[in-house]
């Protein structure tokens, strides 16, 4: 989902993580993208419902993120839609995110894409823990429980 903040930027949040995992430990990361993709990110051409991140070979990298092609763009050059993306991170975080991922059976997913002050793309990505089937329940049924009260409230305070 694109939310328009105050300056004209755009952010995306993976609200189906917080659906399926407990998050903590976020933090920002950078990401090396080709050619035309940041313009189709700031189209909102992106879909991150499906993404997650793998370390490999002591690198970290961003799968399964959907950059749709920019009609606007070259026709002879089209980066792959789903390609890996490389996350730029320090190597103490890394080092951190695999420790947690190795021994305590975590997965590293992304929380939010967003244009940070200098216009340069940024992640949010952080460690998960899954939800049990009951857990998620009960996260519906309070967001639910919440919405009504809310509603009540409004209508008693006409």
């Amino acid at each position: 989902m694109a939310k328009k903040k105050e300056n004209n930027q755009r952010e995306f949040v993976n609200r189906k993580v917080f659906h399926d995992y407990e998050v903590s430990d976020v933090i920002e990361a950078g990401i090396v993208l080709e050619g035309s993709e940041v313009k189709a990110i700031r189209a909102g051409r992106i879909n991150l419902r499906d993404s997650f991140v793998r370390i490999i070979k002591n690198e970290i990298f961003l799968l399964n993120m959907h950059i749709s092609h920019l009609d606007t763009a070259h026709v002879s050059y089209r980066p792959d839609e789903s390609r890996p993306r490389k996350l730029l991170i320090h190597r103490k975080q890394i080092n951190k995110f695999f420790q947690k991922v190795a021994k305590e059976g975590y997965t590293i997913v992304v929380t939010k894409l967003y244009f940070d002050e200098k216009n340069f793309i940024k992640l949010n990505i952080g460690i998960g823990a899954g939800k049990k089937l009951h857990d998620k329940r009960d996260a519906l049924k309070e967001k639910d429980l919440k919405r009504e009260s809310d509603r009540a409230k409004k209508e008693w305070s006409r």
